[in-house]
């Protein structure tokens, strides 16, 4: 595995990230974007990327804010601790990691509380299809420090 990051006004990985992004929207039914507005966030966000033999496999992009944009792993490299890798990377450079997931999406929802992020509140018809969302928060210090250790092991 290799880890790379795009920083903010660089998108030299948008495109495989795009088409990592679409191929899961088809097959699970999530990660619902239109391309400008993933692009253009993409553009002004940092994103970690891993690569697995050139190939990207799991990125996360993330606002100045320590927002998480997207999070997106292929499905056949799930359970190898990449999201949850990225995740320490991001509270590694941030005070605070907040991100919304579907209220549906219930492996991600499993993932965020098994990392320690909290639910802040539910957002009714958040997403552009009518989904509602929860807002997730890991926040706290020890949350953040006990995250990244549990990653570095």
């Amino acid at each position: 595995m290799r880890k790379r990051t795009d920083p903010p006004g660089h998108a030299d990985h948008v495109t495989a990230a795009w088409e990592l992004k679409e191929r899961i929207r088809r097959e699970e039914g999530v990660l619902r974007q239109r391309r400008g507005f993933f692009t253009d966030a993409y553009r002004r966000s940092t994103t970690h990327l891993l690569f697995e033999n050139g190939d990207l496999v799991a990125f996360a992009s993330v606002r100045r804010d320590g927002y998480v944009l997207f999070l997106a792993v292929a499905p056949e490299c799930r359970g190898r601790g990449y999201a949850a890798s990225l995740i320490a990377d991001v509270a590694d450079e941030h005070r605070a990691v907040t991100c919304h997931a579907r209220v549906s999406n219930e492996p991600a929802l499993g993932f965020y509380d098994h990392l320690g992020f909290e639910v802040k509140r539910r957002i009714d018809s958040y997403y552009e299809d009518g989904g509602d969302a929860f807002y997730l928060v890991l926040g706290s210090d020890g949350l953040r420090e006990r995250l990244s250790a549990f990653v570095r092991r």
